[in-house]
């Protein structure tokens, strides 16, 4: 089975990675490889972001590597977090902080639409491809759910009455983001491999 490291130290979405990749290619970790860094991520953009981690781990390793970058993008808040979801609320900020600062920030909007968007960048023999994923829903006014990781307890997918958090994790990775960006890759190593 072909190997790809995934430039990532994140455990949810190496797990859900390899949910979704599991009879596809094997995927390893950047600590099953002795990579222990942080990798920068000072892009503007999520594509810029996929890329530039994608390339640190190649330019190291020289090997078939993919990096993501995932954005939740509120429309009444003019598309933020996006690209800075994942510290929105500050450096070192965990989950909790982020969606708190989400919550506080949308008390009183009555426009809640949001997105979910991953770009996933692989390099693989030295060619870099793109691949994205989008899922539209709403912010609901408070968390439900344990499930999932990030903003899921407070992200609830158009056509669904169960948040990510609320969702069985196969569920949640047949019409996520991620899922459909990864789709789209599996696509791609279909006619490849």
């Amino acid at each position: 089975m072909q190997e790809l490291i995934f430039a990532t130290n994140n455990k949810h979405k190496l797990e859900e990675i390899r949910q979704i990749l599991q009879d596809k290619l094997l995927i390893k970790s950047l600590s099953e490889i002795g990579f222990n860094e942080d990798i920068p991520e000072t892009n503007p953009t999520l594509e810029g972001n996929a890329l530039q981690k994608a390339h640190y781990i190649f330019d190291r390793y020289h090997t078939n590597c993919m990096a993501d970058d995932t954005g939740l993008e509120i429309e009444a808040l003019g598309g933020k977090p996006g690209v800075y979801s994942a510290r929105y609320a500050g450096e070192k900020c965990s989950f909790e902080d982020n969606m708190n600062k989400v919550l506080a920030e949308m008390k009183n909007e009555t426009n809640r639409k949001a997105k979910f968007r991953t770009i996933i960048a692989l390099i693989w023999d030295g060619k870099e491809y793109l691949f994205e994923g989008e899922v539209t829903g709403i912010i609901t006014t408070k968390k439900h759910g344990k499930g999932g990781f990030g903003y899921d307890p407070i992200f609830l997918p158009d056509g669904k009455s169960l948040t990510f958090a609320e969702l069985p994790p196969e569920e949640k990775n047949r019409i996520s983001h991620r899922g459909r960006a990864t789709e789209k890759m599996v696509a791609f190593f279909n006619n490849m491999i």
